[in-house]
């Protein structure tokens, strides 16, 4: 056999034998690493290797229960002086800070709906005179508004005179029961004026005429402004028909739309300042008296109302403005935004300790107020916490973190150095059995 020959045999049973090692150890990772059997069994990962395997060299084989506790989210970095001031770490004190904000909104101004009145008929008729004739007018209570001719309203007037001079023909009658009855009957005639809008004045003006008119006038039922008119002279108006509509703006409402965000720090009592744009240089003092129990869907905004004074009927409705809500929160425990790390799922500070150490540390917090988020679960008042190359720790942190975790598998004590394949020592190797199957071979060869 030719030195060429001989080469070509031992590259073969060479690659044989580097075959059957890889398949070897790719049985033994598929056993402890995802817990299957080869064989067709099931084996449980947490059983420990066996003693064999934990001679294999370069391997240092390590169960779970040995590093339980070696299970953190984030490590604690440690950071020189020098290199803190190479990634710029700034620190905090934890401590408490009287928090206090504005809240901007675009407000639109409304009608105070408390103080808004409908003048409706009870009975039908027709109108004679109109008093009040166009809408927007000033009206004082009592102001008369129009009279009504009403054929209904006659006849219970002449029942209530009627019914008087039956009272008074019966004053001698000896009979109690007599008296009684009459009065009932004026009572009754007294009361159904009433409900059709008479008021007492002019029942007792009947009382001393004696005679029924024939129209009655309708009073306004309070200060205001008219919004709204539907009264005509000469026009048939019926119970259903609103006559007018009347709104006193002595105050009014704004109705402001807040984020849905900032919705923690409102409340109802809280001042506010209104600024419009068509009276510049004026600002008007008011409170927040109702949050509406709904949100726009659109908008992500939820309306809040609010209530303003208006002697002077400067502020007029559909106008449009900025509202300006002042936020007080007082003295609470608070810490700087730019030193929260938020994830989505958590929210982590570092917290400097002795000797250069930082330690992430999950807190809960309340709202952002201004530049400062409220504390609530999590530090202490006096701690120090990092505010400037935050995110420089946290990749140091969780790299530390990877690398523990990777020491707590069994994979840190892998001697890497002892993994060159290259720098094998063939001479230690047995070789004699390959070299039998080689003098075989060249014997069948020779043949």
């Amino acid at each position: 056999m030719t030195i060429q020959d001989r080469s070509r045999s031992l590259i073969r049973w060479m690659a044989i034998a580097l075959g059957i090692v890889a398949l070897v150890g790719s049985g033994w990772w598929v056993n402890e690493k995802l817990g299957l059997n080869p064989l067709g069994g099931v084996t449980e990962v947490s059983q420990p290797p066996t003693q064999h395997m934990q001679k294999m060299a370069g391997m240092e084989m390590k169960t779970l229960s040995d590093h339980a506790a070696i299970q953190p989210v984030q490590a604690s970095p440690m950071v020189s002086s020098l290199k803190q001031q190479m990634i710029g770490v700034q620190t905090a004190l934890v401590e408490n800070h009287r928090l206090s904000t504005t809240v901007r909104a675009t407000g639109r101004v409304t009608y105070n709906e408390q103080r808004i009145s409908h003048v409706n008929l009870r009975i039908s008729g027709w109108i004679e005179t109109l008093y009040v004739d166009f809408v927007g007018k000033a009206v004082q209570k009592g102001q008369p508004l129009f009279t009504l001719y009403s054929p209904e309203l006659v006849a219970t007037q002449e029942e209530y005179l009627l019914a008087l001079q039956a009272l008074e023909n019966i004053q001698e009658s000896p009979l109690p029961d007599v008296h009684h009855q009459a009065q009932q009957v004026v009572d009754a005639a007294r009361d159904r004026l009433r409900l059709w809008t008479f008021t007492d004045n002019q029942i007792e003006d009947l009382e001393v005429q004696g005679a029924p008119n024939n129209s009655v006038t309708i009073f306004s039922p309070i200060n205001g402004h008219v919004i709204d008119k539907t009264a005509f002279q000469g026009m048939f108006v019926q119970p259903e028909t609103t006559m007018y509509t009347i709104a006193n703006l002595s105050t009014i409402w704004v109705q402001a739309d807040v984020y849905e965000y900032e919705l923690p720090f409102i409340q109802t009592g809280q001042p506010a300042n209104l600024t419009l744009e068509g009276l510049p240089g004026e600002t008007f003092s008011g409170r927040v008296t109702y949050i509406y129990p709904y949100l726009n869907k659109a908008s992500r905004t939820i309306q809040v109302r609010l209530e303003f004074l208006n002697p002077h009927i400067r502020l007029k409705p559909d106008m449009y403005g900025t509202v300006l809500i002042q936020v007080d929160r007082g003295l609470s425990l608070a810490i700087p935004d730019e030193a929260v790390l938020d994830s989505g799922l958590r929210q982590v500070v570092f917290v400097a300790q002795e000797k250069g150490i930082f330690e992430p540390r999950e807190v809960t917090l309340g709202p952002k107020v201004g530049s400062f988020f409220e504390v609530t679960h999590g530090l202490k008042e006096g701690e120090r916490i990092v505010t400037s190359g935050t995110f420089l720790l946290d990749s140091e942190s969780r790299l530390m973190s990877t690398s523990n975790m990777m020491g707590a598998l069994g994979m840190g004590g892998v001697k890497m150095e002892q993994a060159q394949m290259g720098e094998m020592d063939m001479k230690s190797m047995d070789m004699s059995g390959m070299k039998l199957d080689m003098e075989k071979g060249e014997g069948e060869d020779a043949q």
